[in-house]
């Protein structure tokens, strides 16, 4: 054999490994996980009422096909009634919330002005639901705010815009130290949504995948075993798991003004009032003179089975109440009506509960049985 075919023959047999390897998807990468701290939360003896309410949930948590978790916490008197209340169920989208609030700390600590340009790009694409995406597409960027992109993460939960802002927050490790400060007990965040959802997928993320449906082949060229065991280890400890006992509470907080300034909490809530998906979840429950503020969840599903599918809530009763709802469906193969079913009576169950006080009826002049809208000009 002579020594240049020889050279050839190594270079061909080099360069149809070095193929061969490309066209296998790479394994999730490892990334940090703050792990839930799911000790039960403190609980506060529970009146009659509220015990009943406490089975009401359990009623409707079991007789529903997949594993659920649900949190009431009563804005007025903190109490947590719930149903797996202590069981770190994934978030999904609902994790948004975070990143935002992260964010508007920084508007309270002057570090952030929310009318600050910023521009999208390819680059910064990501993958699943994100409208942005046809604008860059159509125009090559989008010239945007951070306040606008904080809206469309919430009411259309916008992947780029959601890890835009986080970007420019800090990332996760300081959406992290914003909820350990404020001992939201039974909350993690997670990392960013290209990262968290290229793992579920037994995937690492490729800024390819941003293009056209680059993820949705990759993921289907994942070996079946590595894509079961990146999906079942997401469930059983989901890296953005939340109790819904921690969940409500931590909504509650939200309502009562314990985590950001008045006006950042009115500016979040508003845009939470404003919402679009979701609208059969816990919204469908809601009577006509009740309000509510909410952010959904949606999970990958793997071989007929739903991860994560969930929402929750602030709601505003008409006597002034206010309470913080969490419906987490961990996993579940029923059909779209049922989990609405579920989902609505859990709104229902609340309605229920504070139809039986005495009427609260605000002071003249007062707002606080509605949530508040979100301003019209941008918040510095």
């Amino acid at each position: 054999m002579s020594r240049t075919f020889l050279v050839a023959f190594l270079l061909l047999l080099f360069s149809g490994i070095f193929l061969l390897a490309t066209c296998i998807p790479e394994p999730a990468a490892q990334v940090e996980h703050v792990r839930v701290d799911s000790a039960p939360i403190p609980q506060m003896t529970l009146s009659p009422e509220q015990e009943a309410l406490e089975a009401r949930l359990a009623e409707i948590g079991e007789s529903f096909p997949g594993v659920v978790g649900i949190g009431v916490a009563e804005v007025s008197s903190e109490a947590v009634m719930s149903y797996n209340g202590d069981v770190p169920m994934p978030q999904q989208s609902v994790s948004k919330l975070w990143v935002s609030m992260t964010a508007l700390d920084l508007v309270d600590r002057g570090k952030l002005d929310l009318a600050e340009p910023v521009v999208i790009r390819a680059q910064d694409l990501t993958l699943f639901h994100q409208p942005i995406r046809e604008i860059v597409k159509a125009k090559g960027q989008f010239v945007t705010t951070y306040r606008e992109l904080m809206q469309r993460a919430i009411t259309q939960s916008d992947n780029t815009a959601n890890d835009r802002i986080l970007r420019r927050a800090g990332g996760p490790k300081a959406v992290d130290k914003f909820i350990a400060k404020n001992h939201l007990q039974g909350v993690a965040f997670g990392t960013d949504e290209r990262t968290k959802q290229a793992a579920i997928a037994g995937l690492s993320w490729q800024p390819s995948y941003s293009v056209g449906r680059r993820f949705y082949d990759a993921r289907e060229a994942v070996p079946d075993e590595r894509r079961k065991a990146a999906f079942e280890g997401y469930l059983a400890d989901p890296i953005d798991g939340a109790t819904p006992s921690g969940m409500a509470e931590a909504l509650a907080k939200l309502a009562r003004g314990d985590l950001l300034s008045k006006r950042s909490t009115e500016l979040l809530v508003g845009i939470m009032n404003k919402t679009k998906s979701g609208p059969r979840r816990l919204k469908g429950g809601v009577p006509p003179d009740w309000a509510i503020a909410h952010k959904t969840g949606t999970g990958q599903v793997y071989a007929g089975e739903q991860s994560g599918y969930n929402d929750v809530a602030i709601l505003f009763s008409p006597t002034g109440r206010k309470y913080g709802v969490a419906a987490f469906i961990q996993r579940t193969r029923s059909s779209y009506a049922e989990r609405f079913a579920m989902m609505q009576a859990v709104t229902r169950a609340v309605v229920a509960y504070d139809e039986g006080f005495a009427p609260s009826v605000p002071a003249a002049g007062s707002t606080s049985s509605r949530p508040p809208q979100a301003a019209s000009t941008p918040q510095s």
